[in-house]
């Protein structure tokens, strides 16, 4: 079975999200710290491929119409 691309993005787009809340949890007195910066990076990096994939469910949409 295969999995589809939007599944994916949704899924890619909810951990980017639970990155972000616990990166805004992890800030103590200031957000420039170690931990905090590496989860704002990793929720960029979800978020980026849940675009892609969302991208990519149109592109597969659009191709199946044609």
């Amino acid at each position: 079975m295969k999995t589809s691309p939007l599944f994916m993005a949704f899924l890619y787009l909810a951990m980017g999200i639970a990155f972000t809340y616990i990166a805004a949890q992890a800030a103590e007195e200031t957000v420039w710290n170690a931990m905090t910066v590496i989860l704002a990076i990793v929720a960029t990096f979800n978020i980026a491929v849940a675009i892609r994939l969302y991208n990519l469910h149109n592109k597969i949409k659009n191709a199946k119409k044609k």
